[in-house]
Protein backbone atom coordinates (compact mmCIF):
# COMPACT_ATOMS: atom_id res chain seq x y z
CA UNK A 1 0.00 0.00 0.00
CA UNK A 2 1.20 3.53 -1.09
CA UNK A 3 2.27 5.28 2.09
CA UNK A 4 -0.65 8.25 1.84
CA UNK A 5 -3.03 5.20 1.57
CA UNK A 6 -5.02 5.39 4.52
CA UNK A 7 -4.20 2.09 7.02
CA UNK A 8 -7.84 0.93 8.32
CA UNK A 9 -8.92 0.28 4.00
CA UNK A 10 -9.51 -3.74 4.36
CA UNK A 11 -7.11 -5.74 2.08
CA UNK A 12 -9.15 -6.62 -0.47
CA UNK A 13 -9.23 -3.01 -1.80
CA UNK A 14 -6.17 -2.79 -2.23
CA UNK A 15 -6.34 -5.29 -4.43
CA UNK A 16 -9.09 -3.54 -6.32
CA UNK A 17 -6.28 -0.72 -6.56
CA UNK A 18 -3.76 -2.66 -7.57
CA UNK A 19 -5.79 -4.51 -10.74
CA UNK A 20 -6.09 -1.43 -11.57
CA UNK A 21 -2.54 0.17 -11.86
CA UNK A 22 -1.33 -2.57 -13.31
CA UNK A 23 -3.67 -1.29 -16.04
CA UNK A 24 -2.71 2.15 -15.91
CA UNK A 25 1.04 0.88 -16.40
CA UNK A 26 0.80 -0.79 -19.67
CA UNK A 27 0.14 2.69 -21.07
CA UNK A 28 3.47 4.05 -21.33
CA UNK A 29 1.63 7.55 -21.81
CA UNK A 30 0.96 7.62 -18.29
CA UNK A 31 4.67 8.00 -16.25
CA UNK A 32 4.96 7.19 -12.94
CA UNK A 33 4.75 9.95 -10.84
CA UNK A 34 1.39 11.06 -12.87
CA UNK A 35 0.20 7.27 -11.68
CA UNK A 36 1.61 7.78 -8.33
CA UNK A 37 -0.37 10.73 -8.08
CA UNK A 38 -3.42 9.57 -9.55
CA UNK A 39 -3.04 6.40 -7.13
CA UNK A 40 -3.44 8.81 -3.97
CA UNK A 41 -6.19 10.89 -5.11
CA UNK A 42 -8.20 7.66 -5.60
CA UNK A 43 -7.21 6.31 -2.12
CA UNK A 44 -8.43 10.03 -0.61
CA UNK A 45 -11.61 9.61 -2.81
CA UNK A 46 -12.33 5.95 -1.62
CA UNK A 47 -11.77 7.01 1.89
CA UNK A 48 -13.89 9.94 1.28
CA UNK A 49 -17.23 7.84 -0.13
CA UNK A 50 -16.46 5.35 2.97
CA UNK A 51 -16.82 7.79 5.35
CA UNK A 52 -20.07 9.23 3.84
CA UNK A 53 -21.20 5.59 4.16
CA UNK A 54 -20.22 3.35 0.77
CA UNK A 55 -18.56 0.03 0.80
CA UNK A 56 -14.66 -0.26 0.10
CA UNK A 57 -15.97 -1.98 -3.28
CA UNK A 58 -18.30 0.59 -4.11
CA UNK A 59 -16.51 3.59 -3.04
CA UNK A 60 -13.58 2.13 -5.57
CA UNK A 61 -16.01 1.91 -8.15
CA UNK A 62 -17.43 5.34 -7.47
CA UNK A 63 -13.65 7.20 -7.77
CA UNK A 64 -12.39 5.51 -10.56
CA UNK A 65 -15.31 7.01 -12.53
CA UNK A 66 -14.45 10.57 -10.78
CA UNK A 67 -10.81 10.24 -12.13
CA UNK A 68 -11.78 12.64 -14.99
CA UNK A 69 -8.72 12.40 -16.66
CA UNK A 70 -8.17 8.84 -16.70
CA UNK A 71 -11.44 8.25 -17.46
CA UNK A 72 -11.06 6.72 -21.11
CA UNK A 73 -8.44 4.14 -19.52
CA UNK A 74 -10.65 3.26 -16.68
CA UNK A 75 -13.15 2.24 -19.30
CA UNK A 76 -10.66 0.17 -21.26
CA UNK A 77 -10.00 -1.33 -17.65
CA UNK A 78 -13.49 -2.07 -17.01
CA UNK A 79 -14.01 -3.40 -20.80
CA UNK A 80 -10.75 -5.69 -19.97
CA UNK A 81 -12.44 -7.20 -17.09
CA UNK A 82 -16.01 -7.37 -18.91
CA UNK A 83 -17.04 -10.73 -16.41
CA UNK A 84 -17.09 -8.65 -13.69
CA UNK A 85 -20.12 -7.35 -12.39
CA UNK A 86 -18.99 -3.81 -11.51
CA UNK A 87 -17.54 -3.14 -15.01
CA UNK A 88 -21.90 -1.76 -15.50
CA UNK A 89 -21.12 1.25 -13.16
CA UNK A 90 -17.60 2.44 -14.64
CA UNK A 91 -19.29 2.36 -18.04
CA UNK A 92 -22.93 2.91 -18.20
CA UNK A 93 -23.39 4.32 -14.39
CA UNK A 94 -25.06 1.35 -12.86
CA UNK A 95 -24.36 -0.46 -10.01
CA UNK A 96 -22.61 -3.90 -9.17
CA UNK A 97 -20.04 -5.25 -7.21
CA UNK A 98 -17.44 -8.29 -7.42
CA UNK A 99 -14.10 -8.89 -6.28
CA UNK A 100 -10.57 -8.87 -8.43
CA UNK A 101 -9.30 -11.72 -9.27
CA UNK A 102 -6.92 -13.22 -6.20
CA UNK A 103 -4.51 -14.99 -9.10
CA UNK A 104 -4.39 -11.58 -10.95
CA UNK A 105 -4.33 -9.51 -7.93
CA UNK A 106 -1.25 -11.37 -6.56
CA UNK A 107 0.62 -11.56 -9.74
CA UNK A 108 3.85 -9.57 -9.41
CA UNK A 109 4.49 -6.10 -11.62
CA UNK A 110 7.23 -7.39 -13.66
CA UNK A 111 10.13 -4.90 -14.51
CA UNK A 112 9.31 -4.29 -18.41
CA UNK A 113 5.90 -2.59 -17.08
CA UNK A 114 7.96 0.04 -15.63
CA UNK A 115 10.36 0.81 -18.31
CA UNK A 116 9.29 3.60 -21.08
CA UNK A 117 10.23 0.83 -24.04
CA UNK A 118 11.38 3.11 -26.81
CA UNK A 119 15.01 2.71 -26.52
CA UNK A 120 14.36 -1.24 -26.54
CA UNK A 121 11.91 -0.71 -29.78
CA UNK A 122 14.86 1.32 -31.43
CA UNK A 123 17.12 -1.20 -30.64
CA UNK A 124 15.39 -3.94 -32.31
CA UNK A 125 14.13 -1.92 -34.96
CA UNK A 126 17.89 -1.47 -35.94
CA UNK A 127 18.34 -4.86 -35.24
CA UNK A 128 15.51 -5.54 -38.02
CA UNK A 129 16.85 -2.83 -40.69
CA UNK A 130 20.91 -4.32 -40.46
CA UNK A 131 18.96 -7.88 -41.16
CA UNK A 132 17.46 -6.74 -44.00
CA UNK A 133 20.73 -5.49 -45.20
CA UNK A 134 22.89 -8.33 -44.13
CA UNK A 135 20.71 -10.89 -46.03
CA UNK A 136 20.83 -8.31 -48.90
CA UNK A 137 24.73 -8.37 -48.99
CA UNK A 138 24.73 -11.80 -48.43
CA UNK A 139 22.52 -12.74 -51.47
CA UNK A 140 22.93 -10.10 -53.35
CA UNK A 141 19.65 -10.89 -54.68
CA UNK A 142 16.68 -8.80 -53.81
CA UNK A 143 14.09 -11.23 -55.03
CA UNK A 144 15.30 -13.10 -51.95
CA UNK A 145 15.27 -10.46 -49.59
CA UNK A 146 11.50 -9.57 -50.95
CA UNK A 147 10.68 -12.87 -50.25
CA UNK A 148 11.93 -13.51 -47.10
CA UNK A 149 10.96 -9.95 -45.77
CA UNK A 150 8.48 -11.01 -43.60
CA UNK A 151 10.41 -13.67 -42.26
CA UNK A 152 13.58 -11.34 -41.78
CA UNK A 153 11.89 -8.76 -40.28
CA UNK A 154 8.75 -9.99 -38.23
CA UNK A 155 11.17 -12.31 -35.71
CA UNK A 156 12.28 -8.48 -33.95
CA UNK A 157 8.33 -7.90 -33.22
CA UNK A 158 7.80 -11.16 -31.93
CA UNK A 159 10.95 -10.39 -29.69
CA UNK A 160 9.47 -6.91 -28.50
CA UNK A 161 6.20 -8.77 -27.75
CA UNK A 162 8.62 -11.34 -25.91
CA UNK A 163 10.03 -8.20 -23.36
CA UNK A 164 6.60 -6.65 -23.13
CA UNK A 165 4.15 -9.37 -22.10
CA UNK A 166 6.79 -12.10 -21.21
CA UNK A 167 4.59 -15.28 -22.66
CA UNK A 168 5.42 -18.56 -21.20
CA UNK A 169 7.88 -21.17 -22.75
CA UNK A 170 5.31 -22.86 -24.71
CA UNK A 171 4.05 -19.92 -26.77
CA UNK A 172 7.50 -18.73 -27.71
CA UNK A 173 8.30 -21.93 -28.97
CA UNK A 174 4.94 -22.53 -30.91
CA UNK A 175 5.97 -18.89 -32.44
CA UNK A 176 9.46 -20.01 -33.26
CA UNK A 177 8.41 -22.99 -34.44
CA UNK A 178 6.24 -21.00 -37.16
CA UNK A 179 8.66 -18.87 -38.17
CA UNK A 180 11.46 -21.91 -38.76
CA UNK A 181 9.05 -23.42 -40.56
CA UNK A 182 7.57 -20.57 -42.56
CA UNK A 183 11.45 -20.13 -43.45
CA UNK A 184 12.46 -23.57 -43.96
CA UNK A 185 9.63 -23.51 -46.46
CA UNK A 186 10.58 -20.26 -48.43
CA UNK A 187 14.42 -20.99 -48.93
CA UNK A 188 14.26 -24.71 -49.41
CA UNK A 189 11.46 -25.24 -52.16
CA UNK A 190 12.81 -25.64 -55.58
CA UNK A 191 10.42 -22.64 -56.93
CA UNK A 192 10.89 -23.11 -61.02
CA UNK A 193 11.61 -19.96 -63.11
CA UNK A 194 8.87 -19.98 -65.95
CA UNK A 195 10.54 -19.25 -69.54
CA UNK A 196 9.80 -15.90 -70.81
CA UNK A 197 7.23 -16.66 -72.94
CA UNK A 198 5.18 -18.19 -70.22
CA UNK A 199 5.91 -16.11 -67.78
CA UNK A 200 3.03 -14.88 -65.24
CA UNK A 201 2.86 -12.18 -63.22
CA UNK A 202 6.08 -10.92 -61.64
CA UNK A 203 7.05 -9.45 -58.22
CA UNK A 204 10.22 -7.87 -57.70
CA UNK A 205 11.83 -10.31 -59.80
CA UNK A 206 9.88 -13.44 -58.53
CA UNK A 207 8.11 -14.98 -61.33
CA UNK A 208 6.81 -18.51 -59.86
CA UNK A 209 3.33 -18.13 -59.11
CA UNK A 210 3.85 -20.68 -55.93
CA UNK A 211 7.02 -18.30 -54.91
CA UNK A 212 4.61 -15.23 -54.78
CA UNK A 213 1.68 -17.24 -52.93
CA UNK A 214 4.07 -18.34 -50.42
CA UNK A 215 5.28 -14.98 -49.58
CA UNK A 216 1.90 -13.52 -49.24
CA UNK A 217 1.39 -16.34 -47.21
CA UNK A 218 4.18 -15.81 -45.38
CA UNK A 219 2.87 -12.73 -44.12
CA UNK A 220 -0.40 -13.52 -42.86
CA UNK A 221 0.71 -16.44 -41.41
CA UNK A 222 3.44 -14.73 -39.44
CA UNK A 223 1.63 -11.74 -38.23
CA UNK A 224 -0.65 -13.99 -36.75
CA UNK A 225 2.03 -16.08 -34.89
CA UNK A 226 3.40 -12.50 -33.55
CA UNK A 227 -0.32 -11.80 -32.79
CA UNK A 228 -0.22 -15.26 -30.47
CA UNK A 229 3.55 -13.80 -28.84
CA UNK A 230 1.35 -10.37 -28.22
CA UNK A 231 -1.81 -12.54 -26.71
CA UNK A 232 0.31 -14.96 -24.74
CA UNK A 233 -1.50 -17.91 -23.32
CA UNK A 234 -4.73 -15.86 -23.55
CA UNK A 235 -5.07 -16.16 -27.12
CA UNK A 236 -7.50 -18.87 -26.56
CA UNK A 237 -9.55 -16.12 -25.33
CA UNK A 238 -11.71 -13.75 -27.82
CA UNK A 239 -11.20 -11.11 -26.21
CA UNK A 240 -7.46 -11.01 -26.09
CA UNK A 241 -7.83 -12.10 -30.34
CA UNK A 242 -9.85 -8.87 -30.59
CA UNK A 243 -6.77 -7.04 -28.82
CA UNK A 244 -4.76 -8.68 -31.02
CA UNK A 245 -6.92 -7.04 -34.15
CA UNK A 246 -7.15 -3.84 -32.47
CA UNK A 247 -3.55 -3.90 -31.96
CA UNK A 248 -3.22 -4.38 -35.67
CA UNK A 249 -5.26 -1.90 -36.67
CA UNK A 250 -3.68 0.92 -34.80
CA UNK A 251 -0.10 -0.65 -36.22
CA UNK A 252 -1.27 -0.14 -39.44
CA UNK A 253 -2.52 3.27 -38.89
CA UNK A 254 0.84 4.54 -37.60
CA UNK A 255 3.03 2.58 -39.91
CA UNK A 256 1.23 4.32 -42.61
CA UNK A 257 2.02 7.61 -41.04
CA UNK A 258 5.53 6.83 -40.66
CA UNK A 259 6.20 5.70 -44.54
CA UNK A 260 4.98 9.06 -45.59
CA UNK A 261 6.58 11.34 -43.36
CA UNK A 262 9.89 8.90 -43.86
CA UNK A 263 9.19 9.09 -47.32
CA UNK A 264 8.73 12.74 -47.41
CA UNK A 265 11.86 13.06 -45.79
CA UNK A 266 14.18 10.88 -47.84
CA UNK A 267 12.53 13.16 -51.09
CA UNK A 268 13.34 16.29 -49.38
CA UNK A 269 17.07 15.21 -48.77
CA UNK A 270 17.92 13.98 -52.05
CA UNK A 271 16.63 17.06 -53.37
CA UNK A 272 18.62 19.22 -51.20
CA UNK A 273 21.84 17.40 -51.75
CA UNK A 274 21.40 17.47 -55.65
CA UNK A 275 20.80 21.31 -55.18
CA UNK A 276 24.77 21.20 -54.32
CA UNK A 277 25.46 18.74 -56.79
CA UNK A 278 25.61 15.31 -55.07
CA UNK A 279 23.66 12.72 -55.49
CA UNK A 280 22.94 10.56 -52.94
CA UNK A 281 19.72 8.91 -54.52
CA UNK A 282 21.66 5.22 -54.40
CA UNK A 283 22.32 5.66 -50.67
CA UNK A 284 18.70 6.83 -49.71
CA UNK A 285 17.62 3.97 -52.04
CA UNK A 286 19.82 0.96 -50.54
CA UNK A 287 20.38 1.74 -47.20
CA UNK A 288 17.98 4.24 -45.65
CA UNK A 289 14.58 2.96 -47.04
CA UNK A 290 14.88 -0.65 -46.34
CA UNK A 291 16.84 -0.01 -43.28
CA UNK A 292 13.84 2.47 -42.22
CA UNK A 293 10.96 0.47 -43.88
CA UNK A 294 11.88 -2.31 -41.26
CA UNK A 295 13.07 0.06 -38.08
CA UNK A 296 9.34 1.76 -38.46
CA UNK A 297 7.73 -1.92 -37.84
CA UNK A 298 9.05 -2.00 -34.09
CA UNK A 299 8.30 2.16 -34.13
CA UNK A 300 4.80 1.94 -34.61
CA UNK A 301 4.54 -1.22 -32.26
CA UNK A 302 5.70 0.84 -29.64
CA UNK A 303 3.44 4.22 -30.67
CA UNK A 304 0.63 1.88 -30.18
CA UNK A 305 1.17 1.63 -26.39
CA UNK A 306 2.51 4.46 -25.82
CA UNK A 307 -0.18 6.40 -27.05
CA UNK A 308 -3.11 3.95 -26.69
CA UNK A 309 -5.42 6.86 -25.39
CA UNK A 310 -4.85 9.11 -28.26
CA UNK A 311 -5.26 6.21 -30.86
CA UNK A 312 -8.15 4.48 -29.40
CA UNK A 313 -9.89 8.15 -29.41
CA UNK A 314 -9.14 8.07 -33.43
CA UNK A 315 -9.80 4.22 -34.05
CA UNK A 316 -13.55 5.14 -34.09
CA UNK A 317 -13.31 8.18 -35.84
CA UNK A 318 -11.18 6.26 -38.83
CA UNK A 319 -14.28 3.63 -39.54
CA UNK A 320 -16.84 5.95 -39.54
CA UNK A 321 -14.73 7.81 -42.33
CA UNK A 322 -14.15 5.16 -44.18
CA UNK A 323 -16.87 2.18 -43.31
CA UNK A 324 -19.46 5.02 -45.97
CA UNK A 325 -16.55 5.29 -48.50
CA UNK A 326 -16.31 1.29 -49.25
CA UNK A 327 -20.00 0.79 -48.57
CA UNK A 328 -20.07 3.50 -51.78
CA UNK A 329 -16.97 1.11 -53.01
CA UNK A 330 -18.85 -2.01 -53.00
CA UNK A 331 -21.74 -1.03 -54.19
CA UNK A 332 -20.55 0.67 -57.15
CA UNK A 333 -18.07 -2.98 -57.65
CA UNK A 334 -21.52 -5.03 -57.84
CA UNK A 335 -23.32 -2.70 -60.30
CA UNK A 336 -20.05 -2.79 -62.74
CA UNK A 337 -20.04 -6.72 -62.23
CA UNK A 338 -24.20 -7.21 -62.56
CA UNK A 339 -23.41 -5.02 -66.08
CA UNK A 340 -20.75 -7.24 -67.29
CA UNK A 341 -21.95 -10.53 -65.91
CA UNK A 342 -19.42 -12.41 -67.83
CA UNK A 343 -16.60 -12.53 -65.26
CA UNK A 344 -15.86 -15.80 -66.89
CA UNK A 345 -13.94 -13.66 -69.67
CA UNK A 346 -13.24 -10.76 -67.67
CA UNK A 347 -9.24 -10.21 -66.21
CA UNK A 348 -8.32 -12.01 -63.82
CA UNK A 349 -6.54 -8.14 -62.24
CA UNK A 350 -10.04 -7.51 -62.00
CA UNK A 351 -10.57 -10.31 -59.93
CA UNK A 352 -7.86 -10.14 -58.14
CA UNK A 353 -8.46 -6.27 -57.39
CA UNK A 354 -12.10 -7.45 -56.14
CA UNK A 355 -10.70 -10.23 -53.67
CA UNK A 356 -8.73 -7.08 -52.38
CA UNK A 357 -11.21 -4.82 -51.95
CA UNK A 358 -13.09 -7.87 -50.16
CA UNK A 359 -10.01 -8.67 -47.73
CA UNK A 360 -10.15 -4.74 -46.84
CA UNK A 361 -13.84 -4.74 -45.94
CA UNK A 362 -13.32 -7.57 -43.61
CA UNK A 363 -10.36 -6.60 -42.32
CA UNK A 364 -12.52 -2.79 -41.90
CA UNK A 365 -15.62 -4.61 -40.28
CA UNK A 366 -13.31 -6.46 -38.01
CA UNK A 367 -11.38 -3.13 -36.65
CA UNK A 368 -14.91 -1.62 -36.45
CA UNK A 369 -15.86 -4.03 -33.87
CA UNK A 370 -12.85 -3.93 -31.88
CA UNK A 371 -13.69 0.15 -32.09
CA UNK A 372 -17.48 0.08 -30.85
CA UNK A 373 -18.30 0.45 -27.21
CA UNK A 374 -19.81 -3.23 -26.86
CA UNK A 375 -22.88 -1.70 -24.56
CA UNK A 376 -24.28 0.79 -27.07
CA UNK A 377 -27.41 0.15 -28.42
CA UNK A 378 -27.36 -0.62 -32.27
CA UNK A 379 -27.57 2.63 -34.17
CA UNK A 380 -27.05 4.13 -37.46
CA UNK A 381 -23.37 3.33 -38.36
CA UNK A 382 -24.71 -0.39 -37.18
CA UNK A 383 -27.26 -0.03 -39.95
CA UNK A 384 -24.57 1.05 -42.87
CA UNK A 385 -22.24 -1.86 -42.04
CA UNK A 386 -25.12 -3.86 -42.49
CA UNK A 387 -25.58 -2.48 -45.92
CA UNK A 388 -21.39 -3.24 -46.38
CA UNK A 389 -21.88 -7.29 -45.69
CA UNK A 390 -24.55 -7.16 -47.75
CA UNK A 391 -22.45 -5.80 -50.75
CA UNK A 392 -19.54 -7.50 -49.59
CA UNK A 393 -21.59 -10.93 -49.91
CA UNK A 394 -22.86 -10.42 -53.81
CA UNK A 395 -19.67 -9.34 -54.58
CA UNK A 396 -18.04 -12.52 -53.09
CA UNK A 397 -20.49 -14.40 -54.60
CA UNK A 398 -20.03 -12.86 -58.15
CA UNK A 399 -16.18 -13.48 -58.11
CA UNK A 400 -16.74 -17.15 -56.60
CA UNK A 401 -18.94 -17.73 -59.77
CA UNK A 402 -16.90 -16.25 -62.01
CA UNK A 403 -13.76 -18.57 -60.14
CA UNK A 404 -15.75 -21.41 -60.84
CA UNK A 405 -16.29 -20.74 -64.28
CA UNK A 406 -12.85 -19.90 -64.79
CA UNK A 407 -11.63 -23.25 -63.22
CA UNK A 408 -13.76 -25.21 -65.24
CA UNK A 409 -12.53 -23.94 -68.69
CA UNK A 410 -9.11 -23.33 -67.87
CA UNK A 411 -8.36 -25.90 -65.49
CA UNK A 412 -6.87 -26.20 -61.99
CA UNK A 413 -3.38 -23.42 -61.17
CA UNK A 414 -2.00 -21.96 -58.23
CA UNK A 415 -3.54 -18.66 -58.59
CA UNK A 416 -7.30 -20.13 -58.87
CA UNK A 417 -7.22 -22.51 -56.41
CA UNK A 418 -5.68 -19.98 -53.85
CA UNK A 419 -8.14 -17.38 -54.67
CA UNK A 420 -11.18 -19.84 -54.46
CA UNK A 421 -10.29 -21.18 -51.66
CA UNK A 422 -10.02 -17.19 -50.03
CA UNK A 423 -13.23 -16.83 -51.39
CA UNK A 424 -15.01 -19.62 -49.57
CA UNK A 425 -13.72 -18.55 -46.36
CA UNK A 426 -14.61 -14.90 -46.91
CA UNK A 427 -18.04 -16.16 -47.85
CA UNK A 428 -18.27 -18.19 -44.69
CA UNK A 429 -17.48 -15.61 -42.83
CA UNK A 430 -19.67 -12.91 -44.67
CA UNK A 431 -22.42 -14.86 -44.29
CA UNK A 432 -22.43 -15.37 -40.77
CA UNK A 433 -21.24 -11.58 -39.88
CA UNK A 434 -24.23 -10.38 -41.98
CA UNK A 435 -26.39 -13.37 -39.81
CA UNK A 436 -25.25 -12.04 -37.01
CA UNK A 437 -25.10 -8.15 -37.79
CA UNK A 438 -29.06 -8.52 -38.48
CA UNK A 439 -29.99 -10.31 -34.99
CA UNK A 440 -28.15 -7.27 -33.26
CA UNK A 441 -30.08 -5.03 -35.38
CA UNK A 442 -33.15 -6.36 -34.09
CA UNK A 443 -32.04 -6.80 -30.57
CA UNK A 444 -31.89 -10.68 -30.50
CA UNK A 445 -27.97 -10.92 -30.75
CA UNK A 446 -25.94 -9.67 -28.82
CA UNK A 447 -23.14 -7.53 -29.63
CA UNK A 448 -20.53 -10.16 -28.36
CA UNK A 449 -21.44 -12.84 -30.41
CA UNK A 450 -20.55 -10.62 -33.57
CA UNK A 451 -16.76 -10.38 -31.60
CA UNK A 452 -16.72 -14.40 -31.05
CA UNK A 453 -17.46 -14.92 -34.97
CA UNK A 454 -14.83 -12.52 -36.19
CA UNK A 455 -12.27 -13.66 -33.67
CA UNK A 456 -12.83 -17.76 -34.25
CA UNK A 457 -12.29 -16.77 -37.40
CA UNK A 458 -8.58 -16.05 -37.25
CA UNK A 459 -7.26 -19.30 -36.83
CA UNK A 460 -8.99 -20.36 -40.26
CA UNK A 461 -7.03 -17.62 -42.11
CA UNK A 462 -4.20 -18.68 -40.07
CA UNK A 463 -4.52 -22.23 -41.36
CA UNK A 464 -5.09 -21.26 -45.39
CA UNK A 465 -2.12 -18.79 -44.70
CA UNK A 466 -0.19 -21.87 -43.82
CA UNK A 467 -1.30 -24.29 -46.73
CA UNK A 468 -0.33 -21.46 -49.15
CA UNK A 469 2.95 -21.33 -47.83
CA UNK A 470 3.87 -25.20 -47.21
CA UNK A 471 1.01 -26.92 -49.07
CA UNK A 472 0.51 -25.26 -52.35
CA UNK A 473 4.14 -25.43 -53.74
CA UNK A 474 4.90 -29.14 -53.61
CA UNK A 475 1.25 -28.99 -54.84
CA UNK A 476 1.27 -27.64 -58.09
CA UNK A 477 4.85 -28.38 -58.52
CA UNK A 478 6.89 -25.34 -57.58
CA UNK A 479 5.25 -23.61 -60.42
Amino acid sequence: MPIDAPHDLPTDLDALVASWRRWMQRHDAMSATDLAELESHLYDTVDHFVAAGLTPDEAFLVAVKRLGATDDLSREYAREHSERLWKQLVLTGDGGTDAVDEEDAARPLPFHRRANGLAVALALGAGAGLAVKAVDLATDDPAQVVLNSAVIVLPFLALWFAWRRRPSLGVLATVGAVFLVTGLALNLYPFAVPDTATAGSEVAGITAATEIIAMIGSFVVLWLAVGIAYAGSGWRDERTRMDVVRFSGEWFVYYLLIALGGGALSALTVAVFASIGVDVMQFVGEWVLPLGAAGAVLVAAWLVGAKQRVIENIAPVLTKVFTPLFTLLLLALVVAALVQWNLVDASRDLLIAFDAVLVVVVGLLVYSISARDPLLPPGWFDRLQALMLASALVLDVVVLIAMLGRTGEFGFSANKTASLGLNLILLVNLAWAMRLQVGFLRRRTGFGALERWQTAMLPVYFAWAAILVVVFPPLFGFA
